[in-house]
């Protein structure tokens, strides 16, 4: 019996998407065969062609491997750094330590 798949907004598949194909591009660019990638992360062959497809159903923890044996795990970081939405609500003051009215 196997997991489900999430399932994702198309605006988000998308972004997911292009996520796997710059890891694909960074591949290609530094001549790493696919195996290579895949060995390197401890990953099979078949899990590394489902991240640079933007697969939803991958990990996490599997992108950030490929981008460690790419040399770009400084770029994970930058996932969220700049939360403009949560600087703005805190600039404005706004408890989030208060709760949401109970349902009656």
């Amino acid at each position: 019996m196997g997991r489900e798949k999430p399932v994702l907004l198309p605006k988000h598949k998308k972004i997911l998407e292009e996520l796997g194909e710059n890891i694909k591009l960074a591949r290609l660019r530094r001549k790493f065969s696919a195996e290579q990638v895949a060995e390197r992360a401890n990953i099979s062959r078949p899990t590394l062609t489902a991240i640079e497809k933007g697969s939803e159903s991958v990990s996490i923890g599997l992108y950030l491997q490929a981008l460690i044996v790419l040399g770009l795990e400084k770029d994970f970081l930058l996932l969220a750094k700049d939360d403009e939405l949560g600087r703005k609500l805190q600039d404005a003051n706004l408890s989030t330590r208060e709760r949401a009215p109970k349902k009656r």
